[in-house]
């Protein structure tokens, strides 16, 4: 493998980059305003508009790698963890779960549910016994260790968006809704054509 040298001191400085450019910023992102309509806005929006976008990338970061440490410290996988939630949110509401229901709240299949809890009830984490009302059925209910282990650590660091939410006045929580709200609508794919499955297929 050919290694390349390092250019003499000063040689190729013009092809390096001063900084890191923001992958966030409208005008890294879309210089020829391809994507972006500019008409209403001043330098002082775009501005304040990058930090928003800015503020949103490192949220998702923030909850990737709460999701990550989550996972890691519960050595579970995704979609176990989701059907432990699922489960204390269940036993929260004095609901009974049963595998349909859980089948249906993590939108996968039967075989795949039975499968997830084959799973997780040889790991200790869930049990399933007779329901009390439907012979044919079965509930399904987290062990009381499982439970207090999740909500002391990963449901805790969870429950700390409360905080962020409670510092702000009730006027602001309604515009903070109506933007999340308003930001899914515009950047959903249902409607979205290059994004539908066949699409995907045809360009392979």
């Amino acid at each position: 493998m050919e290694i390349m040298s390092s250019p003499p001191d000063g040689e190729g400085d013009h092809h390096q980059p001063s900084s890191i450019p923001s992958r966030y910023s409208i005008e890294s992102s879309d210089p020829h305003h391809e994507l972006v309509d500019r008409e209403g806005l001043d330098e002082s929006d775009i501005a304040q508009i990058d930090v928003l976008m800015g503020a949103l990338s490192r949220l998702r970061a923030a909850e990737q790698a709460l999701s990550e440490a989550s996972l890691r410290y519960m050595r579970l996988g995704e979609t176990d963890m989701r059907a432990l939630h699922f489960l204390i949110v269940c036993e929260n509401t004095d609901s009974l779960a049963t595998p349909g229901m859980l089948a249906q709240a993590l939108e996968i299949s039967s075989a795949s549910t039975t499968k997830l809890l084959d799973r997780l009830e040889r790991a200790g984490h869930v049990r399933r016994a007779p329901h009390p009302f439907d012979r044919r059925a079965l509930v399904v209910s987290i062990e009381p260790a499982t439970r207090a282990s999740a909500i002391r650590t990963v449901g805790a660091q969870q429950a700390r968006r409360v905080h962020a939410a409670r510092r702000l006045t009730p006027a602001q929580r309604e515009v903070v809704i109506s933007f999340l709200d308003d930001m899914v609508e515009e950047i959903s794919v249902d409607n979205a054509e290059w994004a539908r499955p066949e699409n995907g297929d045809d360009q392979r």
